[in-house]
């Protein structure tokens, strides 16, 4: 029996000695710096055991099974789970928190911590660039920033973008202020995206200490630079595919084209064109002919270090991309190279400096217009050949002076623009007393832009607007700006009796641009061998009759400025900022040369009261508003002055003598647009930050927009050349709401997804316009016709003003019945009588679309699982119109599919018109022409792996990743045009597609290489 029993027991104590829990010990560093992390939480997953790191990282924890999970959780740093399987010893390293609150954030002439800035501030990090594969910088932004929706005016290689931040602040420039690491950059094409560590978004009075350039918002872009004590470390990253377009309009083939013309001549009277339509087939696809795959390249080097005392970066690239319209006729290349470079040259002195060159070299094709390459693709007729039995290109007679052939046109274009730029800084950070700085620096531009237009003698058909006759001409431009900027400024930054913290800054701006143009044109009798080899030295003698013609310019700015900065907080939790800023710009008159800009903000950091301190739910809450008088100074140059740009005649001794006059009358009094902006946001972290929202309600009223009022012609500016003088007569408001919610549901050390979405609401409403006729207008459509835009008090600007449409008539009762309306007949568009006076004209046109979206939104995905990652976003806009005026208004021209459902009797359509060779009110601009052009795009995804460290090391390499991407995959959308998010940046005359280049859909493989 006690054999039995010692027996159970041993065998109880063996199953107890099983079970038994271990003693886990570990070290805690940061994956960057490789430092030990003191403070590090360490707990098993739902239990309540745990601990924390020492000094040095360390961590001992006792009773861990094996499987448990052990949660790792330190501020500032992403938190990571790791399940223990027996082991010992753990080294775990923790990844900062690149949203973490204890980021520095650029605010302009300083940095901030990131949870104390009580402005609204958005940032986009370096991962989020490299993620998305950009060619232009500001294409990162969208989707990315609420309240930053971005256009591009063309998807053309090497085409620009607008920037809108908050929506459309006035009728002029509406540009934000864009600067590189402090410098003055007006054209982001210049820059390289894989040279940017982090884009800063200033959306309201956070935006202040800029003054008279920061109305319409500012973003500050960092470049990369090295870090001390680092030995020389290489990354290359390179990326190629091809581009394709991202849509093809939908028209008619040769045989449903014949069909229609026969109707359309028919129902004019006129005989039928097309006799025999059994051979016609389905004939010549003009977007085929003209749409190719483009090949796509990007290589990209930097080479990174640093000693005790300095750090360098050093940075080259090479972009090169084909057209999908043109191949190598519509190419361009980027070529960068950038240093920075900063070094202690005494404990309390420190040097910084940087320097950017950039070449580009573009090549382009007409575009975005009447007569371009895609209209003249979508109008021409599909039963004419691309060429005809000699081989030569045919001709499109019958189709209007605009419409020709659009290989022919590739073939006998011929212009370029080669830009050569650099950009530097060299600034100085000296620490003269305790809790004193102080700062200068120098900035500057120099670029030469040349410009080369060769037209051929050419021949596309009789009476074509773009035939040229008699000799080849060439044009030749060159223009030179250059810039410099002198930042000086002096900190002081102390805290008194632990909670009161306070930091100032003082200081003065001066900033010079020149700039000078000079271009001429000339005849060639011979066409040269090819494009490069014309020269205007080699044109044709003058004195053959043939003459020359040139222009020049110079333009010479200045902004002289002082400003101030003032920042407390108490306690770490209530915090307020004030700036004031004195402006002096020579764009104005000697009256109004300076003004003042104030602006201020506060603060309440909620989560760091006592009633919500350690809160297991609420990580962070603050509340935060702004208000701030900003100005806009981007207006032209001598307004206030008369200039001599207009045409006189005079007579001397009986002879008739032509000159100068005044050309734009003077406005002394004229001033800068002045901004009244207001914000109140909130910033909140949930659930072990795992969950971050920011909402933010914005009002900005800009008051003094600039116009040209109608003035009476005994002032003389009825003259030839002449015009009215600028004024300040316009006021517009935006306001809105922005919300971004950001969702980390899983956070392991293998696997971690997280979600991020942002929505912004818009409301524009132009509230004066001082002129005699209460409005101004812009834009084009069709021919001959009045502008379809206008900007007026009581609607949004650039809204489309038009004729309202209802339905088609049906039958003559309907036409008789109706108010009197021009050629109507049965299947013609009806048009609403609105002031109801039994006729309709232009009387009749009321408010039909705003080109401003109601709403813009972004969503972002990312995976990541062991060595695989993934990343995919998304963007939208809802609520916008545009209007098609890519359709050329001739009987013979090529139609869209939609007209196959037109009206041919009596309740077969009520809203396609009729076809017909007759004089008809049709083709009046009206709601007809505008569509909803709300859309959803899935605008990136991303899938690469990394190989594993062990991989690496074999090769002493440090990061291995490759990835394959697409970018513009899918456009969900009603508008049945190219492309819905282009859009010209004209703020009256926006959202009109005369034919869109559509940005082109991406396929690429690419490599992340680090050793």
């Amino acid at each position: 029996m006690k054999n039995c029993i010692r027996i159970l027991v041993f065998l109880c104590m063996g199953h107890f000695l099983m079970a038994q829990s271990t003693t886990v010990t570990g070290t805690v560093l940061d994956s960057e710096t490789q430092e030990p992390l003191p403070g590090v939480n360490v707990v098993i997953k739902n239990s309540n055991t745990g601990t924390t790191t020492d000094f040095d990282g360390k961590f001992v924890l006792a009773n861990v099974n094996e499987n448990d999970v052990l949660v790792f959780s330190y501020i500032s740093f992403v938190t990571k789970e790791v399940r223990y399987t027996g082991q010992t010893n753990l080294a775990i390293s923790l990844q900062p928190d690149v949203a973490a609150l204890d980021e520095v954030v650029v605010i302009g002439y300083g940095t901030q911590v990131k949870k104390e800035i009580t402005g609204a501030v958005a940032v986009v990090g370096s991962e989020t660039i490299e993620e998305l594969n950009p060619t232009r910088i500001e294409q990162a932004l969208q989707g990315q920033v609420a309240g930053v929706n971005i256009t591009a005016e063309s998807g053309s290689p090497g085409s620009g973008s607008n920037i809108r931040i908050r929506g459309i602040s006035t009728n002029g420039d509406n540009r934000p202020l864009i600067l590189v690491d402090g410098n003055v950059i007006e054209d982001l094409s210049v820059l390289n995206p894989g040279d940017i560590e982090s884009i800063n978004v200033l959306k309201d009075a956070t935006a202040g200490i800029y003054g008279v350039r920061a109305a319409n918002g500012v973003v500050l872009i960092t470049t990369k630079t090295g870090s001390k004590n680092s030995p020389l470390k290489f990354s290359y990253d390179a990326y190629g595919g091809f581009q394709q377009t991202s849509r093809k309009i939908p028209v008619l083939n040769a045989t449903e084209y014949a069909l229609l013309v026969n109707e359309a001549f028919a129902a004019g009277g006129s005989a039928i064109p097309f006799t025999d339509l059994s051979t016609l087939g389905t004939g010549t696809d003009w977007q085929n002919e003209v749409f190719q795959n483009a090949p796509i390249f990007n290589h990209n080097l930097t080479v990174n270090g640093g000693s005790e005392k300095s750090r360098y970066s050093f940075g080259a690239s090479l972009l090169t991309q084909d057209g999908i319209v043109g191949g190598s006729k519509a190419n361009f290349k980027r070529y960068t190279t950038r240093l920075n470079y900063d070094t202690d040259l005494l404990e309390n002195l420190k040097l910084t400096t940087n320097l950017i060159y950039t070449g580009t070299e573009r090549k382009t094709l007409s575009e975005n217009g009447i007569g371009s390459v895609l209209f003249n693709a979508l109008n021409n007729a599909p039963t004419f050949a691309v060429r005809d039995a000699n081989g030569a290109f045919t001709l499109a007679e019958g189709l209007g002076n605009e419409v020709i052939n659009p290989l022919a046109q590739i073939e006998n274009s011929f212009n370029s623009t080669d830009v050569d730029r650099i950009s530097g800084k060299i600034g100085l950070a000296y620490d003269f007393w305790d809790n004193f700085s102080a700062n200068s620096s120098i900035q500057f531009n120099y670029s030469e832009v040349q410009g080369r237009f060769f037209t051929p003698t050419i021949f596309y058909g009789a009476g074509k607007v773009f035939n040229n006759s008699g000799r080849n001409t060439l044009t030749v431009n060159k223009d030179i700006f250059k810039d410099y900027t002198w930042d000086n400024y002096i900190s002081y930054s102390n805290t008194f009796k632990e909670n009161h913290k306070v930091q100032f800054t003082l200081g003065s701006s001066v900033f010079v641009t020149k700039g000078q143009f000079s271009g001429g044109t000339q005849g060639f009798f011979e066409s040269p061998v090819n494009f490069a080899e014309a020269d205007i030295a080699n044109a044709v003698d003058l004195q053959n009759g043939l003459k020359d013609s040139g222009l020049s310019g110079k333009f010479d700015e200045r902004l002289l400025s002082y400003f101030t900065r003032v920042q407390y907080d108490y306690k770490g939790k209530y915090l307020f900022s004030g700036v004031l800023r004195r402006d002096g710009s020579t764009k104005f008159g000697p009256e109004n040369r300076f003004g003042y800009f104030p602006s201020g903000s506060l603060g309440w950091i909620v989560s760091e009261e006592n009633f919500l301190a350690n809160n297991s739910v609420v990580n962070f809450l603050k509340f935060r508003g702004s208000y701030g008088i900003l100005g806009n100074d981007r207006i032209p140059g001598n307004a206030f002055r008369s200039i001599l740009n207009g045409e006189g005649a005079y007579v001397f001794d009986g002879q008739l003598v032509f000159g100068q006059a005044v050309g734009v009358l003077s406005n002394p009094e004229i001033q800068w647009e002045e901004q009244k902006t207001l914000d109140i946001g909130v910033d909140l972290r949930l659930f072990d930050s795992r969950v971050d929202i920011t909402a933010d309600y914005f009002k900005k009223t800009t008051e003094g927009l600039l116009l040209q009022p109608q003035v009476s012609g005994i002032l003389g500016a009825s003259a030839p050349g002449a015009q009215a003088p600028v004024v300040n007569g316009g006021t517009v408001e935006n306001s809105g709401f922005e919300f971004a919610i950001g969702y980390s549901p899983v956070r392991q050390e293998d696997f971690s997804i997280d979600l991020n979405y942002n929505v912004t609401f818009l409301n524009n409403e132009v509230t004066e316009v001082n002129n005699e006729a209460g409005f101004l207008q812009g834009g084009s459509f069709g021919i001959g016709q009045d502008p379809p835009a206008r900007m007026e008090a009581g609607k949004p600007i650039g809204y489309f003003y038009g004729l309202e449409t209802d339905g088609i008539f049906q039958n003559v009762d309907e036409v008789a019945a109706h108010a009197t309306q021009a050629n109507a007949a049965p299947g013609d568009i009806r048009f609403v009588d609105q002031n109801n006076d039994g006729i309709i004209d232009a009387n009749d046109r009321v408010d039909i679309g705003n080109p401003i979206p109601d709403a813009t939104m972004g969503f972002n995905l990312s995976i990541n699982y062991k060595q695989f990652d993934f990343g995919a976003y998304a963007f939208a806009s809802v609520g916008n119109e545009i209007v098609r005026n890519y359709e050329r208004n001739q009987p013979l021209v090529n139609k869209s599919v939609y007209a196959i459902n037109r009206w041919v009797g009596e309740g077969t359509s009520n809203t396609t018109p009729r076809l017909t060779t007759g004089a008809t009110s049709n083709t009046l601009f009206s709601d007809y022409f505008v569509e909803d052009g709300s859309f959803v795009r899935l605008q990136n995804a991303q899938v690469g792996y990394t190989f594993p460290q062990a991989f690496m090391d074999r090769f002493g390499a440090d990061k291995l990743r490759l990835y394959v991407s697409a970018n513009n995959i899918f456009t969900f959308t009603e508008y049945r045009g190219y492309d819905p998010s282009a859009s010209s940046g004209s703020p009256i005359g926006a959202g009109i597609d005369q034919g869109f280049y559509p940005v082109p859909r991406t396929f690429l493989l690419g490599i992340n290489l680090n050793f």
